[in-house]
């Protein structure tokens, strides 16, 4: 029997280069898939009962996963992606990446908030360690990508 995974809150999160983020929570929205050479990427807007975060998907994930799929996330990261967001900052995501998991374990039925949303956070290096990463200012308190409906 495996050993059930313990899940830690959204809010709970911040940028780091270990996998090791274990999260459930709900797709909320999902961009247009694309492919730059072999790479297929699509970006979501996902949330919990804590705080909303862009979650990226690579290759399958990108049409295994839809808005209303609650996900469990294994051994993930929240690191900044390869671009920049529109204000020249570093965009953070939450991902599986290559050591991680993100399995559906259900639709529809959780509870959920869009504020905050870390991706629209900015991060810095922490004073007293430069590994770990603390909340400099608020870029947005909701998505700049998925504008929430008003």
């Amino acid at each position: 029997m495996e050993a059930e995974t313990t899940v830690q809150p959204l809010i709970s999160i911040a940028p780091a280069v270990q996998n090791n983020i274990n999260a459930k929570f709900i797709m909320l929205d999902k961009g247009r898939t694309t492919v730059e050479g072999n790479t297929k990427t699509c970006l979501s807007l996902v949330a919990d009962d804590t705080a909303a975060v862009h979650f990226q998907l690579w290759g399958d994930e990108c049409e295994a996963f839809d808005p209303g799929d609650i996900l469990l996330l294994s051994n993930g990261i929240f690191s900044s992606s390869s671009g920049r967001s529109n204000n020249n900052h570093h965009h953070h995501v939450l991902r599986a990446g290559k050591r991680g998991k993100a399995e559906k374990v259900g639709e529809f039925a959780m509870v959920f908030v869009e504020t905050p949303n870390l991706s629209e956070i900015l991060w810095a290096s922490g004073p007293n360690d430069s590994r770990k990463y603390v909340q400099q200012a608020v870029i947005s308190p909701y998505s700049t990508i998925f504008r929430p409906v008003i």
